[in-house]
């Protein structure tokens, strides 16, 4: 019977200051001090609070525009969202800040977080990758404006694995089309991920998959666009085995050239 009464009353005691605390923070929404609801604003945000801070901020933000303050409120506002995950709201409102207040002590900061809030919204490989995009972008806008930041090295590192995200979503593209047979999109796709990423870490796969791709292109043409496919392939060929010697392809690639060759009654050494 003590237990239980130790249970229920603690059940009540917590059930009175949670009614306590929206008691308190209701009277604060409906105060007309703003000096005192800004106050309790940053207080709610630096107790990770972000709703209650966010709520306050709402209202704050047409009350000091115009001030001296409004940047500032505009600042924890956006800081706000993004303690609550909401990376869509708060790189509105850091853009809104760059574009109202581009002398702001937050500006820097702000520059760097548009590009993060994007960062965090970018979806996984496989899907849309116009985010991506928009990240990298603002990303290599803050490294630009701001070279001696310490947050650049970050900056890079982000831009980096954005970049291999979106040479994987081209690459996944190139594979499904190569995987549906049709050829002439796959070799489209990956040529481009190659041009725009020259430098990613799956290039060797990615020209691999090319010249596959333009070997089936070619052996399955029609006659009249054959040999000008073979010759592209073979073309190919030499390409990737110039890169890549000694690739973990290079035994599907030499049997590759020796089909092409003999299609094309072409004959060089390979060895």
């Amino acid at each position: 019977m003590l237990k239980s009464f130790r249970k229920y009353g603690s059940i009540s005691l917590l059930f009175l200051v949670l009614t306590t605390a929206c008691s308190d923070f209701n009277k604060i929404v409906k105060s007309t001090d703003y000096e005192f609801k800004y106050k309790k604003a940053l207080e709610y945000y630096e107790d990770g609070e972000f709703v209650r801070s966010s709520t306050l901020l709402k209202e704050l933000v047409s009350i000091y525009r115009g001030t001296s303050r409004a940047d500032e409120v505009y600042y924890y506002y956006a800081k706000s969202y993004f303690g609550m995950d909401d990376y869509m709201m708060a790189g509105h409102w850091f853009r809104t800040l760059l574009n109202e207040f581009p002398r702001s002590k937050y500006i820097e900061e702000a520059q760097y977080m548009v590009g993060y809030c994007f960062y965090e919204e970018s979806p996984k490989a496989r899907l849309d990758q116009q985010v991506s995009q928009k990240a990298i972008d603002a990303l290599q806008l803050f490294i630009n404006l701001y070279p001696n930041s310490d947050r650049v090295e970050e900056a890079s590192r982000l831009i980096i694995e954005l970049r291999d995200k979106l040479v994987y979503k081209s690459f996944l593209t190139g594979k499904l089309y190569y995987d549906l047979e049709n050829y002439k999109a796959a070799t489209i796709a990956l040529y481009n991920s190659l041009k725009d990423f020259p430098d990613t870490k799956y290039r060797e796969e990615l020209m691999f998959m090319l010249l596959r791709a333009k070997y089936y292109l070619a052996v399955r043409s029609v006659e009249e666009k054959k040999e000008l496919r073979l010759s592209d392939a073979l073309d190919e060929y030499f390409t990737f085995v110039d890169e890549f010697p000694e690739s973990e392809y290079r035994k599907d690639a030499d049997k590759f050239y020796e089909t092409v060759a003999e299609l094309l009654d072409y004959k060089e050494d390979i060895n």
